[in-house]
């Protein structure tokens, strides 16, 4: 999960996933915000910056992620 290293802008993001389609990042990112599990800030800088933070359910689904993928690997 590209933004578990802090805050995340659009375009680490599409690095991070290779051939994505920027529509369905756009949609994919919308639907994490909506769930509760990124919150979007926009900083007041011309331009202006778009990022993306881990929200405290998504910090908790990190930890579960990070564990599933211990499991995986033993």
């Amino acid at each position: 999960f590209a933004s578990h290293q802090g805050c995340t802008r659009f375009t680490e993001f599409r690095r991070a996933l290779g051939t994505i389609p920027p529509a369905t990042l756009v949609q994919r990112l919308g639907e994490l915000e909506s769930a509760g599990v990124l919150r979007r800030v926009v900083r007041d800088t011309r331009p202006p910056h778009v990022e993306y933070v881990l929200t405290r359910e998504g910090l908790e689904l990190k930890e579960l992620l990070d564990a599933l993928a211990v499991w995986a690997r033993a």
